[in-house]
């Protein structure tokens, strides 16, 4: 497919979208699904103020509670999915829009549930717990159970329940300004007047030619200094908002309130970002010897992702990727490499960009249908095949979890699900470099590698320290202006890049154009993943059979263990700031072969 060419979603050949069928066969089906929530929401209702009355009763409000989440979440993914797909359709926008109308009705009418649990003896349900028929819900209440000290009264989670769609308007809001409102015009490249799109973004940061470089950058964050000011007031409401949740349950930070569900504890996030902090003088060694490298007298935010070695241009064809993804996965069996290559060619891919798709990549499954993969793939950018085996193994992940759990406890957490994905990249960069055909070949992998671990683990984290900064600033009652938020962001750059550095006016803008900030506390999670799985991709590839077997014992726990205690299943302490120290090790073991190269 021409990837320079960005078509209508009406114009992508069926072949390359993802099949939606296998949640429903048509809208009408959707439709016909949706109207069953208020008659689910109704039967669940039915069971208020009876639940301590005996163990049965109780058990038929599980079944009528679980009936009704499994209907919203398939219904939720149909419409997300195609909104996903094409956020400028006002079709899958009204779809997307009536499930969260539909979804915020249910929370509002069923928000009894959880306290009506929680007022239930805990000596009256550890006993019933122990019945057999009880077995799919044991993780399920247990983890209810655990927030019992900061669920509120039957009254107080109502109203939570009616504002969370409010709750969501300015990640909403950001989302619609950022993929679909956002226009950045053309660059000259190659000869041509080529789009610049969110996608095709990282290919023109890639381009050997500094001014591509350049005209990019510049014109891309030329629209986002256009509107600052309103970027810079939507991420402000969304700290808010999430300030606002966490006291209301009586957390002492927002970074708790984030934690606390997964019981990781805050020494987690904190270690990570000392431990990075300690390992900076290589991280600045590195953008060093990238100066050096490219030849520059300075070095300029813009060419952070410049390419190292000049001679090497690789391209990759989509269905050659995958091949590339089944040969360098082979060490987790036939089995493994077989679903996820028949996925990633038929069904669960959406391959390339259309005007209006979501920028980037995610996976996305639920208990039914397929675990469903966006990419906006293009076949010019080496990343690109890393992001497939990224996706994939987020993707594989929930195919395990799906078939080794009841729906309860099938939905692993994002500390796990980074572990699973870049698993796989790790796979994939040890296959490309055995497999080199020449030295320069090799030199590149060996800086592709660098830099994608870099923008994992160094990147993540600073954009970690950035989002535990602005909530600690609302939490001591200063203000979040658009200069706070901006100088606040260039001190972490300063930090981070270190001298070597040169950064333009707009560079600072990078903090407010940033999706993840939308889900609070989510990204240090690529960092510690990244630590995770490094560690257990040395012990597969270097172990036997038992340390396989462990690893897929994690991919299986799904959500049926709080994730720390899932990865010491297989075979990692995240307890530890070990993992993180080592990961580092390994980009200083990179940084150390590419000064070899000048």
């Amino acid at each position: 497919m021409d990837t320079h060419e960005i078509p209508e979603r009406k114009d992508v050949p069926a072949e390359y979208k993802w099949d939606l069928t296998q949640l429903y066969k048509n809208d009408d089906e959707w439709e016909a699904a949706l109207k069953k929530v208020p008659e689910l929401t109704d039967n669940l209702v039915s069971f208020k103020g009876k639940l301590s009355e005996n163990a049965d009763i109780f058990l038929e409000a599980l079944h009528a509670d679980e009936a009704l989440d499994l209907l919203i979440e398939q219904v939720y993914h149909y419409a997300s999915l195609l909104n996903s797909a094409d956020q400028g359709d006002a079709s899958a926008q009204e779809k997307l829009n009536r499930v969260m109308m539909a979804y915020t009705d249910a929370s509002s009418r069923t928000s009894f549930l959880v306290p009506e649990i929680l007022s239930v003896p805990d000596e009256k349900i550890s006993e019933w717990l122990k019945r057999d028929d009880f077995k799919n819900y044991r993780v399920y209440i247990n983890k209810i159970l655990h927030k019992k000290p900061h669920i509120l009264s039957e009254k107080e989670e109502k109203l939570l329940a009616l504002q969370s769609e409010s709750a969501d308007t300015a990640g909403n809001a950001f989302s619609l300004l950022n993929d679909v409102d956002f226009k950045f015009g053309t660059v000259s490249a190659d000869g041509k007047e080529l789009p610049l799109t969110h996608g095709t973004f990282s290919s023109f940061l890639e381009n050997r030619d500094r001014k591509v470089r350049k005209e990019a950058y510049d014109k891309f964050y030329d629209v986002y200094e256009n509107h600052a000011n309103t970027l810079a007031a939507l991420y402000s409401g969304s700290i808010k908002q999430d300030i606002f949740i966490a006291r209301a349950r009586g957390y002492k930070s927002s970074l708790e309130a984030a934690l606390y569900p997964d019981k990781v504890p805050e020494s987690v996030y904190r270690n990570l970002i000392d431990t990075v902090h300690k390992n900076l003088p290589v991280l600045h060694k590195y953008y060093s010897i990238r100066k050096k490298l490219l030849g520059l007298k300075e070095l300029r935010h813009y060419d952070v992702h410049a390419p190292l070695v000049e001679s090497v241009k690789i391209k990759t064809p989509y269905e050659e990727a995958v091949e590339i993804v089944r040969n360098a996965l082979s060490v987790l069996g036939k089995d493994y490499t077989d679903t996820l290559c028949s996925g990633l060619l038929r069904g669960w891919t959406d391959r390339y960009e259309n005007k209006g798709k979501r920028s980037g990549a995610f996976s996305s499954g639920c208990y039914t249908g397929y675990p469903y993969i966006l990419l906006n793939y293009n076949e010019d950018s080496l990343r690109d095949v890393f992001t497939m085996a990224h996706e994939g193994g987020h993707s594989m992940h929930s195919w395990f979890s799906v078939r080794n759990n009841p729906f309860r406890c099938y939905d692993y957490t994002i500390f796990e699900a980074e572990v699973a994905s870049t698993f796989n990249e790790e796979l994939i960069f040890e296959y490309l470099l055995k497999n080199a055909s020449d030295e320069n070949v090799r030199k590149y992998l060996i800086s592709t590698r660098a830099s994608d671990i870099l923008s994992t683990l160094h990147r993540q984290t600073m954009f970690a320290e950035y989002e535990l900064k602005c909530h600690e600033l609302i939490e001591n009652n200063e203000p979040l202006s658009t200069e706070v938020l901006r100088s606040t962001y260039r001190s972490l750059l300063e930090q981070y890049f270190g001298e070597e550095m040169v950064f333009e006016k707009a560079s600072d803008l990078e903090g407010l154009r940033i999706p993840h900030f939308y889900n609070a506390f989510y990204v240090y999670k690529y960092a510690t993943g990244i630590s995770a799985s490094l560690a257990l991709a040395k012990r597969v590839t270097t172990g036997g059979k038992q340390e396989l077997e462990d690893y897929f014992n994690f991919l299986k726990s799904g959500g049926s263990r709080y994730p720390i205690e899932a990865l010491k299943v297989g075979g990692v302490d995240m307890s530890s700031s070990e993992p993180v120290q080592a990961a580092l090790d390994v980009f200083a073991g990179l940084v150390k072969e590419l000064e070899s190269f000048s």
